[in-house]
Parts: structure tokens; C-alpha cells; sequence
């Protein structure tokens, strides 16, 4: 399993907010385990902190903003795509302002910070989001749609279109995390000039310049409307007699208004509150449809939590032929069809229950219920057979109950149903103790759970 992270030591940055023109200072802190990412205004009373969560989004104008009890910072999306994609898993980001910096208009300068002072490994395991079942997402108004599909690390694929001859439809990827470094955090916010009427009308971009976004003309417009955007920014007047980039810069890439729209997406997701496995693709994505679509996946993270985990049934990793080789149980005792998955740490085993079972006869035989004890043993079984999977000679051993703890039953088990076991090492194997806690699944739902030790005993010849 791959670890939590944090940084080594905190740093610094000052800056300007882009929309409310303030400056802010800074200071990225480590944090401990599953605090993930959470912002503290220590410029307020109490220094209120505000998680990085999209249930918290008050406004997406051109930026995300997150408020809890009126404490509100705004453009989170740059410093939370570079924490998220430097792998980063907890930070605490402190500012004596409203707004995050918008320094160069990427999140370079952010993953600079993070590589001069280190990441630090933590002891717990990552806490990801597994995607198991595709999510759909559409946005007429904005033209904006989006799909998740099962994936196992991180991929984003994006296409932007603005209906603009200078920008024409581009498209981004980012296969892995790996490639946010090099190929996604330099890439700056973009912005037409024909927009800037409109943000400045409404009260954006006050700390807005031509060193933190680039500025893009695909219409020309009269010097007079020129001069008006130029006097309510505070900024000299200018001619533009062509189209193109205003500021003449150069791109870090031919395509680096979509890998900024990428970039966005990242910092976005990073408010799902857990690392995502998935490959989301998204065509003409924007802060709206980016928390929305966080939000969609934090209703899946609950809905998993309540159906439980998928299992691939069709596998098999010991069948009852080899079962039988390990176990001295035999009918009417032996209750493991079929072992679908062993790892180092734990084991899942399946049982399918027909009328046929001979406890049924006289276990409410007008209304069969398997019975809760028999769950257990054959939970108990699939954790014989981890145990003896890791002697030589399994067939010489037998394996003993020593105590079994915490033991619960949430349904009923009925002819029809398939049972998944599923169990995992408590602690490591010691002197042939074995401590491990399972439950039991019907339809992804769990009927019975307990924590079972045994010990592995040679049988006397």
C-alpha cells in the first residue's frame, strides 16, 4: 500500500489575490495523518479553518472559493492542484488574507515550494477513492460533460473549445501524477480580452496583470472600449492593432490553455477530500462543472461505503478440490466453495447457499435461515486456509479456535444467496497465532462480522 505524505517543514509565499487585488502571505504547513487539506485565516478571529471539501463552495466567478461560518478564501484551485499533484496527502495552508496568490497564474511556483523543503512519508496508508462503476456528469447551460470510468491511478483527458479561431479545440492529459510536475503545474490562467469588461464590472480581477495570466485577442475592439477596461482595471491605456497574445509571451506548450483547464480540474478534485483512482474526461470543463462533479463523487464514496466492496467472483485461487487438500472438513461440514483472492495480508473466500444444505432440514425449515454460527465457521475456514497457505505440508496441520470477539449480524442468510468472505491480518503470525477480522457480504451488503484467533497446531503423527 502506498503511504500518506506530508511535507518536510513549512514555507512561505507572498503575493497578489488576483480577483480581490489583496496581498497575502502565505504559509504551507505539515500536517498529521487524513487531515488532508484544510486552510486556517489566521488574519481572523479564533483563525477559523475551512477544509478543503466542495461541500464548502460558495462560488466558482472565475476561481473557487470555500466559506464555513462566513470565513471565506477564495481561488483555491492552484496551491490544492499542487499539493494534490506533488502526491501530497495532508497540509495545513495558513494566510493572513482572503485570497491565495496568484503569483505567475500556475501552480509552479507552489510545487517549487514543495520540493525545496521535501516530502515526508507518514506511517498510515493512503486513503484512496476507488472508482467501480462509471459516473456521468452534463451541464447544458455550459456545455459541459464529463465521465468517470474505473481506472487504477489518477488520468485526466481534457478538451476545451471556446468557439474562438485563436484558440480553436484543444486537448490535455495527464496519464499519471508522475507527469503533473513537468507537464501541468507550469501552465498559467488564461483569459480573452474581450472578458475583461465583464470581470472588471463585477468586481474580479483587481490584482489582475499581464505577469499573471495570459491575455488573449481574438477580436479587436475600438480604442475607446480599449481605454474604459484599461481605466476601471487601473492600468494604462494600450493599442491593439492584432490579434493574438496581448503580453507576447511565449507558451510553455502549443496547447497550454487546456493543460491550465487540466491543472484547474486538479485543484478542483483535490475537494473530494481522498485521493481518486479513476480516469475522468471532461470537455469543456470550469470550476462549476469541477466541484460539481467533486460533489458527485463524494455521493459515490457514500454509496460505496453502504453497498460495500465488489468482488470478482469469477476469479479462483483455490477451488474445492484444493480446498479439501488443506482442510480436514469434510460434508456436511466443509462450508468454503471456492478461494477468489489471497494476499500477504489477507484471504476472501466465497460459499453459495442452497436449499440442499443439510441444516436447513431443521433450521426453520418453513423459513430457512442459515444459521449465524455456521456464517462464522465458515469465515473461521476461509481463515484456516490463509493460515495454512503459509506452512509447507498444509495437509499435516490443523488450525484451532482460541476466541472469537465482537461478533455481529446484520441480516438474515437465505437459499439463493452467494456469502463473501472477506478477512484481514490483525497483527502478524506469531508462533502459529493468527488474528484476523472478517465479514461476510451478500450483495455487497454485510450480514456478519467478527474477529476470530486460532492457532496452527502439526498434527501428531
Amino acid at each position: 500500500m502506498s503511504k500518506q505524505k506530508t511535507l518536510k517543514g513549512e514555507v512561505s509565499i507572498s503575493g497578489i489575490g488576483l480577483h480581490t487585488g489583496e496581498k497575502v502571505n502565505v504559509t504551507i504547513k505539515p500536517a498529521p495523518e487524513n487531515h488532508w487539506f484544510q486552510f486556517k485565516r489566521i488574519d481572523l478571529e479564533n483563525q477559523p479553518v475551512i477544509k478543503a471539501d466542495a461541500k464548502l463552495v460558495v462560488d466558482t466567478s472565475r476561481g473557487t472559493t470555500l466559506e464555513k461560518n462566513g470565513a471565506r478564501v477564495y481561488t483555491t484551485e492552484h496551491v490544492l492542484a499542487a499539493l494534490y499533484g506533488m502526491d501530497i496527502d495532508n497540509a495545513l495552508i495558513e494566510i493572513d488574507g482572503p485570497e491565495i496568490p496568484i503569483l505567475d497564474g500556475s501552480a509552479q511556483p507552489f510545487v517549487d515550494l514543495i520540493k525545496k523543503v521535501g516530502i515526508e512519508e507518514q506511517n498510515a496508508d493512503k486513503d484512496y477513492f476507488v472508482l467501480d462503476e462509471n459516473i456521468t456528469y452534463e451541464d447544458p447551460e455550459k456545455q459541459t460533460e464529463m465521465l468517470a470510468v474505473p481506472q487504477d491511478e489518477f488520468r485526466l483527458t481534457v478538451m476545451v473549445d471556446y468557439n474562438s479561431p485563436l484558440l480553436g479545440t484543444q486537448h490535455a492529459h495527464m496519464y499519471h501524477l508522475g507527469e503533473f510536475e513537468k507537464e501541468i503545474a507550469p501552465c498559467r490562467t488564461f483569459v480573452f480580452l474581450r472578458e475583461l469588461e465583464f470581470l472588471a464590472k463585477n468586481n474580479l480581477i483587481k490584482g489582475g496583470d499581464l505577469d499573471n495570466a495570459i491575455v488573449m485577442v481574438d477580436k479587436i475592439l475600438p480604442q475607446e472600449k480599449l481605454d474604459e477596461i484599461a481605466d476601471m482595471l487601473g492600468k494604462p491605456h494600450m493599442k491593439i492593432e492584432s490579434k493574438g497574445i496581448l503580453n507576447n509571451l511565449t507558451l510553455h506548450f502549443q496547447n497550454e490553455p487546456a493543460r491550465h483547464k487540466l491543472l484547474d480540474m486538479v485543484g478542483d478534485l483535490a475537494l473530494v477530500g481522498k485521493p481518486i483512482k479513476a480516469h475522468i474526461l471532461a470537455a469543456r470543463p470550469g470550476h462549476k462543472g469541477n466541484v460539481d462533479f467533486a460533489k458527485l463523487i463524494q455521493e459515490e464514496i457514500k454509496k460505496q461505503a453502504k453497498r460495500g466492496p465488489k468482488f470478482d467472483l469469477s476469479k479462483t485461487v483455490f477451488d474445492i478440490n484444493q480446498i479439501s487438500g488443506m482442510l480436514p472438513h469434510r460434508y456436511p461440514f466443509l462450508l468454503v466453495d471456492k478461494i477468489i483472492d489471497l494476499k500477504d495480508d489477507g484471504i476472501t473466500g466465497v460459499k453459495n447457499v442452497t436449499l440442499n444444505e443439510h441444516f436447513f432440514q431443521g433450521h426453520f425449515p418453513g423459513n430457512p435461515v442459515m444459521p449465524g454460527v455456521l456464517q462464522i465457521e465458515a469465515m473461521a475456514q476461509c481463515g484456516g486456509i490463509y493460515a495454512l497457505s503459509t506452512v509447507e505440508e498444509p495437509e499435516k496441520y490443523s488450525t484451532y479456535f482460541m476466541k472469537i470477539d465482537n461478533v455481529r449480524f446484520k441480516r438474515k442468510v437465505i437459499p439463493g444467496d452467494t456469502i463473501v468472505f472477506d478477512l484481514q491480518l490483525l497483527s502478524p503470525i506469531r508462533r502459529g497465532i493468527v488474528h484476523m477480522a472478517g465479514k461476510a457480504y451478500v450483495n455487497g451488503e454485510i450480514v456478519s462480522e467478527a474477529e476470530m484467533m486460532a492457532q496452527v497446531i502439526k498434527d501428531k503423527e
